[in-house]
């Protein structure tokens, strides 16, 4: 009787699990521990002029409105037209009108990204699982395999009903 091999990401998953129902029992158990003040609850942000509860709190005094300040702009990045001064590129990427001249390697360069993919966020993972370095799971360099040797395949029997399909039409004509 052969033995199968131990799935171990689906006993990771199992023991993520039971970890996770253990914090969710936990967090209900402490939620009920909670006592609930009287009255509702605010953060200072909810209200004009970041003021709190305090300024719900106490009815009787007079609101004091908040100082009036000036408003606050940040630079963004990439928003509105670009000009030569602006985008601190040279002013030969630039027409006299202050279009932006027909760039041929900037072209190259997002045709390249566009066709090469995204980068991995973990490369070691990557290469981990190319080299079969997980039990039960088979390494990339098979799958890539099949998959061209489906293809080549896939593009043989094409070509045979295609010449064949050549082939009947040359005898009847």
């Amino acid at each position: 009787m052969a033995f199968k091999k131990p799935d171990l990401i689906s006993d990771k998953a199992r023991a993520l699990e039971a970890q996770i129902a253990a914090l969710e029992s936990e967090i209900q158990k402490l939620g009920g521990q909670i006592k609930r003040s009287e009255g509702p609850k605010f953060r200072s942000s909810t209200i004009p002029g970041g003021m709190g509860a305090a300024r719900l709190q106490e009815p009787d005094k007079p609101a004091v409105p908040p100082a009036k300040s000036e408003p606050v702009f940040e630079a963004v990045k990439g928003a509105g037209l670009t000009s030569p001064s602006a985008a601190g590129d040279g002013p030969e990427i630039y027409n006299d009108l202050g279009v932006r001249k027909y760039d041929l390697p900037a072209l190259g360069q997002r045709l390249r990204n566009y066709f090469s993919g995204p980068a991995t966020s973990n490369p070691r993972l990557v290469n981990y699982l190319a080299a079969g370095g997980v039990h039960g799971l088979k390494p990339l360099r098979y799958e890539r395999r099949v998959a061209r040797n489906r293809f080549i395949a896939l593009a043989a029997i094409l070509f045979l009903i295609l010449f064949g399909t050549l082939l009947v039409y040359l005898q009847h004509h």
